[in-house]
């Protein structure tokens, strides 16, 4: 028992000093801050924070459009948050006669507004439908910015990437859901007062 234990405590003290390395990056926490204004000027406009990912990241892609639609903290009125690929009948069209590459592209294609956002989840940041959705959003004007891990990659090349210190995909995932929490919770603060 005391070595399973020591298995735990061991992953809690990676999970804490990752968290710790988040809290004193200074640009990491610009780049938060910077793009939860971003998402509140662009709902504040009548736009929409679009979310993508594969996997877990497409769970947390759906759990982000969530905290906006539904709420975060506090009762408010819905916010304009859609997570893609959520549709099983238009995602499975979509992979059937365009290939998977395409399932977030199309929709993007088809709801997409210029000066929307989207915020693709990746831990590798090399996943082809995410960078193809990317591509698609910038060639009609949205803003992009994806979130993967500290390693280099092609996403990165793409759009705007803020990567978070680690390598293994449970603790990406673990991060990349802490700093969409904070990126909701900072937009719905902003947009109920400006914060100097």
């Amino acid at each position: 028992m005391e070595a399973v234990e020591s298995v735990v405590r061991d992953a809690f003290e990676s999970a804490v000093c990752s968290h710790q390395r988040m809290l004193e990056d200074p640009i990491l926490v610009r780049e938060i801050a910077r793009w939860a204004e971003v998402c509140a000027q662009t709902i504040r406009s009548g736009g929409t924070v679009f979310f993508a990912g594969n996997g877990g990241s497409f769970a947390d892609a759906q759990h982000l459009a969530a905290e906006f639609t539904g709420r975060m903290l506090r009762d408010r009125g819905p916010l304009a948050g859609v997570a893609l690929g959520t549709n099983s009948s238009s995602m499975s069209a979509i992979a059937n006669d365009y290939g998977y590459d395409e399932v977030f592209t199309r929709e993007i294609e088809a709801l997409g507004r210029a000066g929307d956002v989207l915020v693709v989840l990746s831990t590798s940041g090399n996943s082809r439908n995410v960078i193809a959705a990317v591509e698609a959003a910038t060639t009609k004007g949205l803003l992009c910015v994806a979130l993967t891990g500290e390693a280099s990659s092609l996403l990165s090349q793409t759009c705007e990437t803020i990567r978070v210190p680690a390598d293994r995909t449970d603790r990406i995932q673990e991060l990349h859901i802490l700093l969409g929490h904070v990126l909701c919770s900072t937009a719905d603060d902003l947009l109920r007062e400006p914060v100097d």
